[in-house]
């Protein structure tokens, strides 16, 4: 579970101040699957980047499972991120001289896991989005839906208990967007994410 409580985020440079955020309060529990929507420039992703612990707020209170994080140093919201976090992007942010085995992998590499339960995992995720049989292959060598689904299966091989989403199927069209939702809806009904 994850709450906002009284989020302000300004942005400042030295002429302007830009109010992203004002008066937010949300409580995301355990197994709920939402959206955020709005206009360009309406604060959705400085919310993303707050609730994803990239960012903290101007004044407000952020908690994960009850604990105050805000104040934390940036090596333990790192390892918060890691755990209980998995993200997926618009742009898929794949390394394409990497197998996509070896790009599921990546955020495995910073935990404290042998090398046969990071495959075991890799393995599972890819086989949930139906790509273990491309595992060997490159990124550059899968059309945009495969690469949102290894970007997809790169987020929930840690198993988190969050999974942002921002714009995840703005790169793809619709017949291909809609199966990346389906996927993300049945990763939430079935993992609870």
């Amino acid at each position: 579970m994850i709450t906002l409580e009284n989020i302000e985020k300004v942005y400042r440079t030295d002429r302007i101040e830009t109010l992203a955020l004002s008066d937010v309060n949300i409580t995301i529990t355990d197994g709920e699957f939402i959206s955020i929507m709005g206009p360009s420039g309406c604060g959705k992703s400085t919310l993303l980047n707050l609730i994803g612990l990239l960012d903290a707020p101007t004044s407000g209170t952020i908690k994960l499972d009850n604990r105050e994080i805000l104040g934390l140093s940036d090596k333990k919201l790192a390892k918060l991120r890691n755990k209980n976090i998995g993200f997926i992007f618009q742009s898929f942010h794949l390394i394409n001289d990497l197998p996509v085995i070896d790009n599921v992998e990546i955020p495995l590499l910073y935990r404290k896991m042998s090398a046969a339960e990071r495959k075991d995992r890799c393995h599972e995720a890819l086989e949930s989005v139906n790509l273990l049989s491309r595992k060997n292959h490159r990124p550059n060598q899968l059309s945009g839906g495969q690469q949102q689904r290894v970007a997809i299966a790169r987020a929930i091989a840690g198993k988190p208990s969050i999974i942002l989403a921002d714009e995840p199927t703005g790169n793809l069209d619709s017949q291909m967007g809609d199966g990346i939702m389906a996927i993300l809806k049945r990763l939430n009904e079935d993992k609870g994410t």
